[in-house]
């Protein structure tokens, strides 16, 4: 997520464009209050008892011992808006023995003087077991996020579930959500040896009327208000990503020096009731109903 879920404001002022493919950052963001009041009007019900239950794309795992062109989207050459620092680049999206990177670095593109890196799904996901094994650098006003994202440039109400590192302080990671663009349920937790020290397990359960987030197979947070719970299918989410203007949720943003990557080891979607997909998952160590 590329706003301070804590402060309303600049959520408000920093409606993603996760757009595919579209470089027209500056005319999408210039239009995204409009383009959000449209599609919360056509979209007004987020209650539970009205929702039907949600599509989803199969269950997958991903070990990245090669990029599959057709589960994946790279960003490339366009900004979410003013509050972020770079310009996405597809050359900072790199795979070597298994290990998918994403790298922020000071390089000249377009409007901006640093260039960052996002990948996204191309198909949506439902109700089930989200999870990332990853590993980040650090660097005052950077962010390093793994989420599920769905929002008006797919003509859907904007809704999210995040892991968010700021890495001016590796110790911790956020959990959030936000509902029709609303923040809701952030919560700064620990993450024990650090994020930017090894690899990490992070992990969220997506129910129709309960949300869990686990770090390292540990529940660290649970949200069970139908009011604060995603209703709509999403896409899966990996960027590392500067600012220099929320400075006070990312701190004041530092040159790092040099280039700051982000490591992904693995990501997995287990619909629910499918079995576990591979030993260490989390759809193998919890119940779904309990």
């Amino acid at each position: 997520m590329n706003a301070d879920p804590n402060n309303p404001s600049t959520v408000a002022a920093c409606e993603m464009s996760h757009a595919p493919g579209s470089g027209l950052a500056g005319l999408r963001f210039g239009a995204a209050s409009v383009l959000f009041a449209v599609v919360a009007t056509l979209h007004p019900a987020h209650a539970q008892g009205t929702q039907p239950e949600l599509k989803s794309a199969p269950s997958f795992v991903d070990n990245f011992s090669n990029f599959s062109q057709s589960r994946w989207f790279v960003s490339d050459g366009w900004a979410n808006g003013a509050h972020q620092n770079c310009t996405w680049s597809k050359d900072l999206v790199r795979l070597s023995d298994g290990v998918l990177s994403l790298s922020f670095e000071k390089r000249k593109l377009k409007d901006r003087e640093f260039a960052c890196a996002e990948i996204q799904t191309k198909q949506r996901y439902g109700y089930g077991v989200y999870e990332a094994r990853m590993k980040t650098g650090t660097g005052s006003g950077l962010n390093a996020a793994f989420f599920s994202y769905i929002g008006p440039q797919d003509k859907q109400p904007w809704d999210e579930i995040d892991f968010e590192v700021l890495t001016k302080d590796p110790s911790k990671v956020q959990v959030n959500s936000y509902i029709q663009g609303k923040p809701k349920n952030a919560k700064l937790v620990d993450v024990a040896g650090g994020a930017d020290k090894g690899f990490n397990d992070y992990g969220f359960v997506w129910e129709k009327d309960r949300l869990r987030w686990y770090v390292n197979g540990k529940l660290v947070h649970e949200v069970t208000n139908p009011d604060e719970l995603p209703t709509h299918s999403q896409k899966i989410f990996f960027s590392l990503w500067g600012s220099d203007k929320l400075t006070n949720w990312m701190g004041a943003f530092v040159d790092p020096g040099s280039k700051v990557t982000m490591q992904v080891k693995r990501v997995a979607f287990t619909a629910l009731g499918q079995p576990c997909q591979f030993p260490e998952s989390l759809a193998c160590s919890i119940s779904n109903s309990n």
